[in-house]
């Protein structure tokens, strides 16, 4: 009995062999018609897909790694969510780790996935990375490593937000209100989208008539509790600037929670500012202003350029910066200098 090939699928259902293939990956890009369709000629012919002598012809697992610090990150979780759908479309099967911000952790859980076979991994990169380890991974096994929104090496793909723009345009906007005084907290001191932003921040209230600090305002976690720790540090010494900037809106939400320990109303007393704009931020009271930074746009442009180079792996890497806009919000906006 001459065996049925996905080809005679494919002529049966009236479409073309990729089309075919994607419905048998479960792809979300075909229609439900055309999916029915293709599953009904593989019925009718009596097709039966055999996946894992299909990965040995390709030698692909159809399989990617995705590491993460921190998924209790509302900004971390949008851009895993992302990159999963992506993937999912894209008929691959999604292997997520935490590296909880620690870098011997976060090489045993490269080590694991090179060894499960993933055509490739997204890195949201721990502070003090380092690329000789991680390079020895790569090079062993020729696994293709994409880093996401931090990066720590310009050897490896990168895709993130354009944190020095981003700075730029926050500050610009703290300026404006009449503010003379601003400080930076939270974020992981060796952090590079920490740098870029406060880059960004520097260019923005360079020339206008501010005081920006940032030599207090780093800590090691990038949470609520980071952001309530460091502005207490901050006002226990006496200072009460007239524009708190959090590093992201998770560390916001922590400063929020202390000004009001402290019978300090957000927005009023003093106005707070915020990078990465999660769907909280304007849930807030006051509504947060926060610089978006798309995590779902990095998702998919990561997932484009992370399967682009399992297909084409030249030695060239890549980079791709998302441009950031700022959301003006109550926070800020209703806020006026101390007279």
């Amino acid at each position: 009995m001459t065996k049925v090939t996905l080809n005679d699928v494919s002529r049966a259902a009236g479409v073309s062999r990729s089309t075919a293939s994607l419905v048998l990956r479960g792809s979300a890009r075909i229609p439900e018609s055309t999916s029915e369709r293709v599953r009904l000629a593989m019925a009718e012919l009596g097709y039966v897909y055999n996946r894992h002598a299909a990965n040995m012809r390709r030698s692909e697992s159809m399989t990617l790694g995705l590491i993460v610090t921190d998924i209790r990150n509302p900004y971390f979780a949008g851009l895993t969510m992302s990159i999963e759908e992506a993937a999912h479309d894209a008929g691959y099967t999604l292997f997520v780790g935490y590296s909880r911000d620690d870098v011997e952790r976060q090489y045993l859980q490269l080590e694991t996935m090179v060894q499960q076979q993933v055509d490739g991994i997204f890195l949201l990169p721990a502070t003090g990375s380092e690329l000789n380890p991680i390079c020895g991974i790569v090079d062993r096994s020729s696994v293709p490593v994409l880093q996401l929104a931090r990066y720590f090496s310009d050897e490896l793909d990168y895709v993130g937000p354009d944190n020095i723009a981003a700075g730029t345009q926050l500050a610009r906007h703290v300026a404006s209100l009449g503010a003379s005084s601003a400080v930076l907290i939270g974020g992981p001191d060796q952090s590079s989208a920490r740098t870029e932003r406060i880059k960004g921040l520097e260019a923005g209230f360079a020339g206008r008539a501010v005081t920006f600090d940032v030599s207090r305002s780093a800590t090691t976690t990038n949470n609520a509790a980071g952001g309530s720790e460091g502005i207490a540090r901050v006002l226990d010494q006496g200072d009460w600037p007239d524009c708190i900037i959090a590093y992201s809106d998770a560390v916001a939400l922590g400063i929020y929670a202390e000004l009001r320990r402290r019978n300090l109303e957000p927005g009023r007393d003093v106005s707070v500012a915020s990078f990465d704009d999660i769907s909280l931020a304007e849930l807030l009271l006051p509504p947060l202003t926060s610089v978006s930074t798309y995590p779902e746009i990095i998702g998919k442009k990561a997932s484009e350029m992370l399967l682009s180079r399992i297909r084409d792996p030249s030695p060239q890497p890549q980079r791709s910066l998302i441009e950031p806009a700022l959301k003006v919000r109550a926070s800020t906006a209703q806020w006026r200098p101390r007279s």
